[in-house]
């Protein structure tokens, strides 16, 4: 493991299949029959658990939400082991940042926050500025664009180049938009950003892909 993942083992996490997997030892609480009806919870439920004491809840959390994590890392940073290591930080994240989760949204909303943010952190250079522009009126390109196809189907290498030649911003929005298929809205506040904002990094990100894949 690499040493830029030291602090997620020092908080008893290591890379999984899909990014993280408990290594801590149990305590006699945390036996395997404990969490069986922490595995029918709902995630608020899941959250209340974990605030009141019981650890072994977040062992759930990671479990349902550990697949999803991993891919939207892997869509960012666009290499099986970055993406493990970003997926591994970000839960790291989330372990040390629940008791703040105020249910204001969905966990999932927050933690793809927390995966996002980790993500950015990890993208290298300065971020360029976004140029303005007004998209309230303008259509919105995945309903019509047959640029959202060719990147959702990923049929080449250099797709994913491209992906990760775009500004962090930009590939954060089309990431979310195309292959988690989230509103603009939800994108919105993941990214603390507002729908317009989104539209716009949105519709630039298919435009620098367009020029990035031109022959």
């Amino acid at each position: 493991m690499r040493a830029k993942s030291q602090t997620a083992v020092a908080a008893g996490w290591t890379a999984g299949q899909w990014g993280v997997t408990m290594t801590r030892p149990r305590t006699p609480d945390e036996s395997a029959g404990s969490t069986t009806d922490l595995e029918q919870a709902d995630d608020h439920a899941l959250v209340a658990a974990f605030l009141a004491g019981r650890r072994e809840a977040f062992d759930v959390i990671v479990t349902r939400h550990r697949r999803t994590m991993y891919q939207l890392c892997y869509r960012f940073m666009g290499n099986h082991e970055d993406a493990s290591d970003a997926a591994q930080d970000a839960f790291v994240r989330a372990f040390r940042g629940l008791p703040r989760f105020k249910n204001e949204s969905a966990l999932s909303t927050w933690l793809y926050r927390v995966g996002v943010n980790t993500c950015l952190n990890r993208v290298t250079g300065r971020r360029p500025d976004m140029e303005p522009l007004d998209a309230r009126d303008r259509p919105d390109p995945a309903t019509r664009d047959p640029l959202v196809e060719v990147v959702r189907s990923e049929t080449s290498r250099s797709v994913r180049r491209a992906i990760r030649r775009l500004p962090p911003k930009q590939r954060a929005t089309l990431v979310l938009r195309v292959y988690q298929e989230l509103t603009h809205a939800e994108i919105a506040r993941i990214l603390g950003s507002s729908v317009g904002a989104v539209k716009a990094n949105f519709f630039h990100a298919l435009g620098n892909l367009r020029r990035l894949l031109k022959p």
